[in-house]
């Protein structure tokens, strides 16, 4: 057989049509895999911010460094969930190229629809593997689905505290009184606050517009991720 005859060829035989199925199985497997790392990191990130928030809150004398501290184990944990992440997106990816141009034409049509170039597409990706999000997408993701809600209590938490302990808060300059650390001004420790809160804000920003724009790329059909 040629290249061009093979260029032409259309059909899978059944055994092909096995090795597909086999590898879907493990592309599942694999996804599934690494979606379970996923969890204990952010299992992980709810336990400390949890140990952060009783050490603050013991009593009204307690300090509300704890709470600032875990933000440093936080960035940490999300850093490596989004890692983890992009290997996780690669295996789903593939999953559902492979549910949506696979599965789905021959339990509708009866037919692969070879003729649309899928195959050649997840084959590429198979020869010349590759992240499809970039890590910020990654981090604006995580954030989106779980460390929002993480980072949203630690900076209640911490911006509480500073309100009722030791006591009620009466006057605005007390705030930046109470967030000094030792030499550390009070007003520089909220400036570097909101600018953390900032930070995410901006990845979960982007990472929303750049998979706005992946979905609108999605109805050509033409690529993963």
């Amino acid at each position: 057989m040629d290249a061009g005859e093979k260029a032409e060829r259309k059909k899978l035989d059944a055994a092909e049509l096995g090795a597909i199925a086999h590898l879907y199985r493990g592309e599942v497997y694999r996804s599934t895999i690494w979606r379970t790392r996923l969890d204990t990191t952010t299992n992980w990130a709810v336990v400390t911010l949890g140990i952060a928030l009783s050490i603050s809150y013991s009593s009204p004398a307690a300090s509300p460094l704890p709470l600032i501290l875990v933000g440093i184990l936080i960035i940490f944990f999300l850093m490596q969930e989004a890692r983890r992440y992009r290997y996780f997106n690669v295996w789903r990816a593939r999953c559902r190229w492979l549910e949506t141009h696979f599965y789905a034409p021959m339990l509708h049509d009866g037919d692969l629809h070879m003729e649309e170039g899928w195959q050649k597409t997840l084959a590429e990706d198979y020869w010349a593997p590759r992240y499809h999000v970039s890590l910020w997408v990654a981090i604006g993701r995580r954030i989106r689905r779980n460390y929002f809600w993480i980072l949203l209590i630690q900076t209640a938490a911490y911006l509480g505290k500073l309100l009722v302990h030791p006591e009620p808060l009466t006057h605005a300059s007390q705030l930046a009184e109470r967030a000094a650390i030792g030499p550390i001004s009070g007003s520089y420790v909220l400036a570097m606050g909101g600018l953390y809160c900032v930070a995410w804000g901006a990845a979960t920003v982007l990472s929303w517009r750049s998979d706005s724009a992946r979905a609108g790329r999605r109805r050509e059909r033409t690529g993963m991720g």
